[in-house]
């Protein structure tokens, strides 16, 4: 008698077997594999021509146009609050001509990356989710799959694509605003040496440093393309599921994107190809 309410919110498949409810791992899992399920997609199909260039630029401008405004309100008071910090500091042991090390050992490693880690997942990866939601919603993905088109290689490719070279050039747009940002302060404000804040700006970083923030610029921008994809395009419901899914986008992609910034911030380390 106490099993027939169980038996009863059970499901059966069609050979009349009965299936136990998903659990809250089930509900877990699920998600991630398809979500690594369609990155493989599109990993596999991203060579596959014909090449989608007309989308990947029309998408590249569209992330563009949503993220460099916020990267450069963003970037410039961020690196200055940094620098500022930082000059106060050397202030304090006579060494404010070595501002241009810090100014540029902060925003190359860390505050660039960052920056374009809050813009890519906050502008563009939510705008991505928003467009593909919508289309979802009004059945035009489902129109493209019944005429037999991949949805992943017309549409979640180029959007990858373009969500990476826009994550590298805010990463570089933030570079040189930092670097812009502190010597205003360290020069104007807190009396350093404009010629020495130049020559110091190597001291502590090199080519190395630079290509690993832009490597990571580059992660980012992949995985936020991804989240904003797949959440765009497993939209179930109407208007109010879309908005639920951008939401869900933003946090999706910090998480993913800061526990990839301590990976790709380590490793290099460890793999001795910079700081040395």
């Amino acid at each position: 008698m106490s099993a027939a309410p169980q038996i009863a919110r059970r499901q059966a498949d069609p050979g009349g077997n009965f299936l136990r409810p998903p659990s809250r791992v089930d509900r877990l899992i699920a998600p991630l594999g398809g979500f690594f399920a369609m990155a493989l997609e599109a990993f596999r199909v991203l060579p596959k021509r014909p090449l989608q260039w007309r989308e990947f630029i029309q998408q590249t401008w569209f992330i563009a146009r949503v993220s460099i405004g916020p990267a450069i309100f963003v970037g410039i008071p961020l690196t200055c609050l940094v620098t500022f910090q930082f000059n106060q500091v050397l202030r304090e042991v006579g060494a404010i001509d070595l501002s241009g090390s810090g100014a540029a050992l902060a925003t190359v490693t860390q505050i660039g990356p960052v920056v374009a880690t809050l813009v890519v997942a906050g502008a563009g990866a939510t705008a991505i989710c928003a467009d593909l939601g919508a289309r979802k919603i009004r059945e035009e993905i489902d129109a493209m799959e019944v005429l037999g088109i991949n949805v992943v290689h017309r549409l979640v490719a180029p959007r990858v694509l373009a969500s990476m070279f826009a994550a590298v050039m805010l990463n570089a747009l933030i570079i040189l605003i930092g670097l812009a940002g502190g010597y205003v302060f360290s020069v104007y404000l807190q009396g350093a040496s404009p010629a020495l804040y130049v020559a110091n700006l190597n001291l502590l970083i090199g080519i190395p440093d630079l290509v690993q923030s832009e490597v990571k610029a580059l992660v980012f921008g992949m995985l936020a393309g991804l989240v904003g994809c797949y959440r765009g395009l497993t939209v179930k419901g109407g208007p109010k599921a879309v908005g639920n899914a951008v939401n869900e986008t933003v946090v999706y992609s910090f998480m993913a994107l800061f526990v990839a910034n301590l990976f790709l911030t380590a490793l290099p380390y460890n793999l001795g190809l910079v700081g040395k």
